[in-house]
């Protein structure tokens, strides 16, 4: 199948890509908003020093991100990556920002030793040629949106095919989030769509030809989402306004939202890979739709089991159901912060017709949402 409209690029065409980003005159805005301490000049010679994927990745990513947690987090850690099989895999990740949650996976495999992955991004998002050719050098490669039911189809199957490529046939790791957008309200459940997608290429049964792909939860846990007050005004524009639809300004105020927010502590943490579990569900289940919504609910498991759990989510619970139940797990100062943070945000929302307490509840069950999830899993 043919992959040339969706594929990340590769060493020998980074030097002409490059070419075209450093004449683009917004590419240099953005270095600058982002960057602000990078001298322009110092980021052209070092942009001229590169001519493969991984010097990119290595001399501009892995750096910017290491400058970029010094200043919007306390600390990121991982469980589970340096204990993963040496071998190509599928991570499926929880989803809750556009851009950081896959460059944060790529730096935490880095610092294992291991390989950085290929990253799904979907084209609703490359608002520019420049940011298109960025991405592109960085690993990622394109998933198509909208379209009419066949070309949707044949999409998912370019998709497919091009997932199971990379990992089968050219030893690449890849990323993909569990569902298609952020969940917003941090209730994180694996679209049955995108197993579908995933099982379009191959051979043998549904169960078979994802076990194939070395699938791999992670459950990304950020003590603070820098973009929650974001998210809880477009939920109640989606409420309030029939048809509502994110502009390209939303999108791109979005994107620099979580990029530079503040996070606070961070967590990547997995129990592995879940062939067995994947191929356990042929045995005991033939019909395919039971076979795939049993496969979504075995990555939730493993996501919602894997939640690094801070105050700020036992604040939001007890506040959401109105209780001291979980109480045990923060004091009373954390408490007092937590609630702090919570009305900063809420003050932050910018709205005519502001629905205080239902942007309030919104903001809460995102932070209590994982707990709840949490606990739910491991009571099983």
């Amino acid at each position: 199948m043919d992959f040339e409209d969706i594929r990340s690029f590769r060493d020998d065409e980074v030097t002409d890509a490059l070419s075209r980003i450093s004449q683009a005159p917004n590419f240099w805005r953005a270095v600058s908003y982002a960057m602000p301490d990078v001298p322009p000049d110092a980021m052209k010679e070092q942009l001229k020093r590169i001519s493969t994927i991984d010097d990119f990745q290595k001399i501009i990513i892995y750096q910017c991100l290491h400058r970029l947690l010094t200043k919007v987090a306390t600390s990121l850690n991982t469980k589970g990556i340096t204990e993963l099989p040496n071998k190509p895999t599928l991570f499926i990740t929880n989803h809750r920002d556009i851009i950081i949650d896959s460059a944060l996976l790529c730096k935490c495999l880095v610092d294992a030793g291991r390989q950085t992955t290929e990253i799904a991004i979907g084209d609703n998002l490359l608002i520019e040629p420049w940011i298109k050719d960025l991405v592109r050098i960085n690993k990622s490669f394109i998933v198509k949106r909208g379209g009419g039911i066949r070309e949707q189809l044949n999409n998912s199957m370019q998709l497919s095919a091009y997932i199971r490529h990379d990992i089968c046939e050219r030893g690449q790791n890849v990323w993909i989030a569990q569902r298609e957008g952020r969940a917003k309200d941090s209730n994180d459940r694996t679209q049955e769509s995108l197993l579908k997608m995933l099982a379009l290429s191959g051979e043998g049964s549904l169960p078979k030809r994802l076990s194939e792909l070395n699938i791999c939860p992670v459950a990304i846990s950020y003590e603070f989402d820098p973009c929650d007050y974001l998210k809880a005004m477009e939920m109640q524009q989606k409420r309030d306004i029939e048809g509502f639809k994110k502009s390209m300004a939303d999108d791109l105020r979005s994107m620099g939202t979580g990029v530079l927010g503040v996070k606070g502590r961070i967590m990547y943490s997995t129990d592995g890979l879940i062939n067995n579990e994947i191929l356990e569900v042929e045995q005991q289940i033939s019909d395919k739709k039971q076979q795939v919504t049993a496969i979504a609910q075995i990555i939730d498991k493993h996501i919602h089991r894997n939640y690094e759990l801070y105050p700020i989510n036992y604040v939001a619970y007890d506040l959401l159901k109105h209780s001291d139940a979980m109480s045990d797990h923060y004091s009373q100062d954390e408490r007092q912060k937590a609630t702090e943070y919570i009305n900063a945000k809420l003050a932050m929302i910018d709205l005519p017709n502001r629905d205080e307490q239902f942007l309030r509840t919104k903001i809460l069950e995102m932070y209590a949402n994982p707990l709840i999830n949490h606990l739910e899993t491991t009571k099983q």
